[in-house]
């Protein structure tokens, strides 16, 4: 495999894939390659790591007087794709998001990337600080995801951020962008954010992920409106499992989308977690195989507190 837009390009079977959150700050990898091992057995065609913003956190120095600090609380993104790619050789797609880093940062990361080898990336925009209406970028920073996409062609063609030249890289990062099905939050509709999306396309990106979702019949129905907009990339559908009662506010809230009603009424008969992981299950199986079904490129699947659930979800579909 040359690299995963490469991959997801020529013909094959749907892959199965899934993102890893880096450990909380001072919590070892083990807990990291415990949840590969127990997905190994599917063949996982790529693993993605996520990156998060910087928190603001507040210190009590003294009664009722505290002082203000920034701290990253998981850091490792890109030591952890090492690792992951130096023990198991499985090919890894670290998120590279405009949230809280300069273009000197990230250019940063992007040279300590291609040193390790590690040119599959995911670029994201990031999520907006808490509190705030609207995403505002970090004095530096870019404001749009389409800007880091146009900043990683220029670090492939040696262009520097401050101007300085160098040779091309003989190994170019290759990079795929988010989707929403359901629209990113801050769109004012469906139509305007396919556009954004087919921005980030024309300026470079080789396929889609989605945002996941409940209901394939918005996956599919986003996907012709993105080939009707000239989007012609593959573009992955993302599937979460369901794992407790508090995702049925907690996902419509944070994530913008909804349950369909087939799906909430079961949702709402739950009387425990327990119920909740079994009906996810359920649902996942079924999406799933209807994806695999029509031919997908590959599932991704988002594993925070669910790959027991997503290991039992694959033994039945792949």
């Amino acid at each position: 495999m040359n690299n995963i837009a490469a991959f997801l390009n020529t013909p094959h079977s749907t892959a199965f894939s899934f993102e890893i959150l880096p450990p909380l700050r001072g919590k070892g990898i083990e807990h990291v390659f415990k949840t590969i091992e127990k997905l190994l057995p599917f063949n996982p065609a790529y693993i993605n790591i996520t990156t998060h913003r910087t928190e603001t956190v507040y210190h009590e120095v003294a009664d009722n007087i505290y002082h203000k600090a920034i701290e990253r609380k998981r850091p490792g993104t890109t030591a952890i794709a090492a690792a992951i790619k130096a023990k198991f050789g499985i090919p890894t797609v670290p998120h590279i998001i405009c949230s809280d880093y300069t273009c000197a940062d990230l250019e940063n990361e992007l040279i300590d990337l291609s040193y390790l080898g590690i040119t599959d990336l995911l670029v994201l925009r990031g999520d907006r600080a808490r509190g705030e209406n609207k995403f505002t970028p970090i004095k530096g920073g870019h404001q749009h995801a389409v800007e880091l996409c146009e900043q990683i062609n220029q670090f492939n063609q040696g262009i520097m951020v401050d101007g300085e030249h160098a040779e091309p890289l003989a190994n170019p990062f290759t990079y795929g962008v988010a989707g929403y099905p359901e629209k990113h939050e801050e769109a004012m509709n469906l139509d305007i954010d396919i556009l954004h999306l087919k921005a980030k396309v024309d300026a470079g990106a080789q396929y889609v992920v989605t945002q996941m979702f409940f209901d394939n019949k918005k996956y599919f129905d986003f996907v012709e409106r993105c080939r009707q907009q000239g989007i012609q990339v593959p573009i992955i559908p993302g599937l979460k499992p369901l794992t407790s009662l508090t995702q049925q506010v907690l996902l419509p809230k944070t994530f913008h989308i909804d349950f369909p009603t087939e799906l909430a009424t079961a949702f709402a008969k739950c009387k425990n977690n327990d119920e909740v992981k079994a009906l996810g299950i359920e649902w996942g199986i079924q999406q799933a195989r209807e994806l695999k079904e029509a031919n997908v490129p590959s599932i991704h699947f988002y594993s925070m507190n669910a790959s027991a659930s997503i290991e039992k979800i694959a033994k039945a579909v792949y």
